[in-house]
Formats: C-alpha cells, sequence, structure tokens
C-alpha cells in the first residue's frame, strides 16, 4: 500500500507522516512507501519506523506523474496556502488551495480511470468555511448540517475544494473524505502566515522568554485542538470504513474535528498558572482589525456528535494542551516553569 502526504514539510504534515511510519499500518493494512510530498525541502531523514520512504521536493502539480508513477492507494492532502496570506493574494489562495487541489484529484481519477485502485483521499479543509453573515447568522453550535457562508478567501477557497472532492466522491473517481480542522495550538518553531497563528505566538513567545502580541480582545471565544488531537482526528476520519453505527463514516457529510471551546482570556491565565507572571507579562495585547475580521468570524462551538461516532473527543481544558507543549518541545521553553 503506497500512502501519499502532500504538504508533508508542514508541521501537521511532519506529524502525520512519523505517525504513519510509527504505525507502519493504515486501516490495519501494512504500509509499502510512505510517499512525503512538499515545495519545501523534507527536514526528516529518507526512512520511517520500518516503512521506506519517498521524498518528492518541488511544485506538487510539476511532480503528479513522479507521486502516481505507481498506484497511490491512500492521499492526505494537506498542502495549502494559509488564512491570512491568501486574504493578502488572492490569485495565491486560488493556485495553491484550488487549482492544486483539482490537479491532485484529477490524477486520482485517471489513476482509477485507467483500471488502478480507487483512491481514498482525505482533504484537510477547516472551520473557516463558515461565517456569520446578517442574514444568516451561525447557530449557537455549529454542525456539518449548518449552511457554511465563509467570511474570508481562504475559508472560500476550502468550501469550493470540498464539493470537488464531493463531487469526485459522488462518480467514483475517488473515495473522499473531508475533515474540518479549527485551529491547532500549541505549535512549535517559527510563525506561519496564519491569521491565527497568534493563538500559539502567544504562548510559544513567552515560553521562549520572547515578547508577544496579542491582537484580538481577550474575551474572544475561539475553537482549538491540540496537534496531538487534530493527527488523531485525521488519521481516524481517513482509516474509517463507510456504512452505519458507531465508529463508521455515515453519508457523504464532512467531519468537523472536535474543538476546546476557550477564550483568548482563558489562555493568558493558563499560561501564568504554569509558568509564572514574569512569562505572562511577556504578552501585550494590541487589536488588529484585520486579524479580529477573519478570526472572529470563525465559530467557536461546534457540535462534536458526527466526531464523537468515530471515537474523536476534544481536548480536556486549554490547560492540557498547554502541559502536552511543554511535554514534547521542553527544548522550546527559556526556564523551566514554576
Amino acid at each position: 500500500m503506497r500512502v501519499v502526504v502532500t504538504g508533508a514539510s508542514g508541521f501537521l504534515g511532519r506529524l502525520l507522516a512519523g505517525a504513519l511510519a510509527r504505525a507502519g499500518t493504515f486501516g490495519g493494512a501494512p504500509i509499502s512507501r510512505l510517499v512525503l510530498v512538499d515545495r519545501v525541502p523534507w527536514p526528516g531523514g529518507s526512512q520511517g519506523a520500518g516503512v521506506p520512504v519517498q521524498v518528492v521536493h518541488g511544485e506538487l502539480p510539476e511532480h503528479l506523474d513522479a507521486v502516481f508513477a505507481e498506484p497511490v492507494h491512500v492521499l492526505f492532502h494537506l498542502a495549502a496556502a494559509v488564512s491570512a496570506e491568501c486574504e493578502a493574494d488572492f490569485d495565491l489562495g486560488m493556485r495553491a488551495n484550488v487549482d492544486v487541489t483539482r490537479a491532485v484529484l484529477e490524477a486520482a481519477r485517471t489513476q482509477s480511470g485507467a483500471g488502478g485502485p480507487v483512491v481514498r483521499t482525505l482533504f484537510a479543509s477547516s472551520v473557516a468555511v463558515y461565517g456569520s453573515h446578517p442574514a444568516l447568522p451561525l447557530p449557537a453550535a455549529v454542525s456539518e448540517t449548518t449552511v457554511p457562508v465563509p467570511r474570508s478567501s481562504y475559508g472560500a477557497q476550502k468550501l469550493m475544494c470540498e464539493q470537488l472532492v464531493a463531487d469526485c466522491t459522488r462518480r467514483g473517481f475517488v473515495d473522499g473524505r473531508v475533515a474540518r480542522l479549527m485551529t491547532v495550538a500549541v505549535r512549535p518553531g517559527r510563525p506561519n502566515a496564519a491569521a491565527s497563528g497568534f493563538l500559539s505566538g502567544i504562548v510559544r513567545e513567552p515560553l521562549a522568554g520572547l515578547p508577544a502580541v496579542c491582537p484580538v480582545d481577550p474575551a474572544l471565544r475561539v475553537a482549538l485542538s491540540s496537534p496531538r488531537r487534530t493527527v488523531e482526528g485525521i488519521l481516524r476520519v481517513a482509516e474509517a470504513e463507510r456504512g452505519t453505527g458507531p465508529g463508521r463514516l455515515e453519508g457523504p457529510l464532512p467531519v468537523n474535528l472536535p474543538a476546546l471551546t476557550v477564550s483568548v482570556a482563558d489562555m493568558l491565565a493558563a499560561l501564568r498558572q504554569t509558568a509564572g507572571d514574569a512569562v505572562a507579562d511577556l504578552v501585550t495585547v494590541a487589536p488588529d482589525p484585520a486579524v479580529e475580521a477573519i478570526v472572529g468570524s470563525w465559530p467557536a462551538v461546534l457540535d462534536h456528535r458526527r466526531a464523537a461516532a468515530l471515537g474523536l473527543r476534544p481536548d480536556a481544558d486549554f490547560l492540557s494542551v498547554l502541559r502536552d507543549y511543554l511535554a514534547d518541545h521542553p527544548e522550546a521553553v527559556a526556564a523551566p516553569p514554576d
């Protein structure tokens, strides 16, 4: 079984690739080769934990022939431009998100049309497909049956791709699944261009002894998921068999991965409780209307019943998310927390 991960050099891509390599299997079947694709060089080695790894470096559309040179059985499509850069550059977002996704689906369609396997395709979407509009406000808790009304180019592009995956699945070109992700925090390393990146930065930077800016009103509530829970959710949606009953993927709807609802103020309070006043005081609140407009349009409360039927649960609280980050990245902490 050949398993492909696009966007493999990104934060979630690296975590997903590591989880697949350690497991050595997908859905109980052994992985014969793990193919890691990204325009950014792969930072790891060429071998996983007993799983042969093929690294494909470059722009994805230019390398689809190499990716599909042998049959692809499972494909995780994580490659994307992120929210703030899509809002700043419409053409970039359309190329990186819509055009690339269409090219991937077309390559999978060509494989199945030539008698090859139908690719089980997991598309990483986003709760940014939702947005509140005066004519159609969000309900108290958003579910998969809530009408998506994106309020950003990124959200609109993700929704376009969801519909492409759904139609290709309906026609039998791919076995498509859509997992809607929310903000993943806390992310280690350098900040990215996502509008929600500050939700990691207001924790990561102070713990490293660096100042950070909070660009929203601390009363703003957001939906978060830890890296561990997010990768768990992606794998579960991809591996679930279709059908009815617990643990099975029912119907054509996307799956909103379970989210922890927390205010930014509560996140800062958890940082203060865990790391002390000197660390927490490195955060300065300086509202940025552009960031608030994007992040504030996303739902903060999600109905988890569809994800729960697959055995998925949200993080218990932000303190547990913060403790996981400290355990997983001790090198990123300037001094031991109080």
